[in-house]
């Protein structure tokens, strides 16, 4: 083999292994907002491995020195403002933590930089913020995805599987997705979380957008990305001494053709729960749990010990990571999808315009 030959051959090698190095890096992470309690899914994941903050902005200066990551990161990497985070860090790609109405602001900044995005759920607060994000990031071709925390319930994806694989139960005739607890008040929330998530601006709605989404997101998760045909909701204030400006009980009703969803989204539950009863022609399937199930077709309901979601698809930042890195791919029918999610929102705007007008929405197909 000549010189050349090796050269080249070596060339290629070096290449390779640069290339799987750079793979393998803890991904290159900002962190947008510290008001959400969600926060927690970054500090205990934070000594792992598989993402580096590299910066981290928030407005509150002393929201910022009271966070607990202040005290596990240099204080060098903390900035007021978001776009100088972002030009002076360079981060692969930001979780955001700020209210649902800054989600679009957060976009705006990062899109045209080529940052990809995971926002909490939900997407959006409206249809015309949902809209333009979604507009930034195909333009830009940076993801944007949207982050729940049944998305990586192994019983979700149970029964996904039980259903639209194994026929187990038939046709879907009916859902009913129950998600919510006592109320954020009552759980003791952040002050700083209170301030954005009982505004009807910052948060877009109370209940209705706090857990309204989950239902929302699961059912055209079933549904193969079908908008439902009509939205009727009902939007409860049963503690408006506790939550003046927005709802604090939720019922959306989603007529598909051949099936009926009731999502049940409230901060009145006497418990936590994110639970889900789903019913078809030839039986039915209890998610009762993250873990837990029950499965009833045709003879004897029996409890099913769902199977472990894998790796990248079991953690919502291993996810994130493949995704940016290109090991995966985000097709539509994922839950963190923006065409799942942009369905997710035109529901939850239309359960508030039901709500408000006491009618039936009709979606415009």
């Amino acid at each position: 083999m000549n010189t050349h030959k090796i050269a080249c051959l070596l060339t290629f090698f070096f290449l390779f292994v640069f290339l799987r190095a750079e793979d393998n890096a803890p991904l290159r992470l900002g962190i947008v907002g510290l008001s959400h309690s969600h926060l927690h899914e970054v500090l205990v994941r934070l000594d792992r491995g598989d993402f580096k903050i590299v910066g981290v902005a928030e407005r509150d200066a002393d929201l910022r020195k009271k966070s607990p990551l202040y005290k596990k990161l240099d204080s060098s990497l903390f900035y007021e403002d978001l776009e100088e985070m972002l030009d002076k860090t360079h981060p692969e790609a930001v979780i955001v933590y700020e209210p649902i109405y800054d989600h679009l602001r957060v976009v705006e900044a990062c899109a045209p930089r080529g940052i990809h995005i995971m926002v909490e759920k939900p997407l959006a607060v409206n249809m015309k913020h949902a809209n333009r994000m979604a507009k930034l990031a195909r333009e830009n071709n940076v993801l944007l995805l949207t982050n729940y925390e049944t998305t990586w319930y192994n019983t979700n994806h149970e029964a996904y599987n039980l259903i639209k694989k194994q026929k187990s139960i038939g046709d879907i005739t009916r859902m009913e997705v129950y998600d919510g607890h006592q109320g954020p008040v009552e759980i003791k929330c952040s002050r700083e979380f209170l301030r954005w998530l009982t505004d009807p601006v910052l948060n877009g709605g109370g209940a209705v957008t706090d857990f309204g989404c989950y239902g929302a997101n699961l059912a055209t998760w079933f549904f193969d990305n079908k908008r439902p045909i009509s939205v009727y909701a009902i939007l409860k204030h049963q503690k408006p001494h506790m939550y003046p400006k927005v709802d604090d009980d939720a019922t959306i009703v989603l007529e598909y053709p051949s099936a009926t969803v009731q999502i049940m989204g409230s901060w009145n539950w006497p418990m936590n729960r994110k639970d889900m009863h789903i019913y078809g022609g030839k039986g039915y399937i209890y998610q009762d749990t993250a873990e837990k199930m029950r499965v009833y077709t045709g003879k004897k309901e029996q409890s099913v010990t769902p199977t472990g979601l894998e790796a990248p698809y079991n953690d919502p930042f291993y996810f994130f990571k493949a995704a940016v890195r290109k090991e995966i791919e985000v097709t539509s029918d994922n839950l963190s999808s923006l065409e799942n999610n942009l369905i997710v929102v035109e529901i939850l705007e239309s359960a508030i315009k039901s709500a408000r007008s006491g009618k039936v929405v009709r979606l415009k197909n």
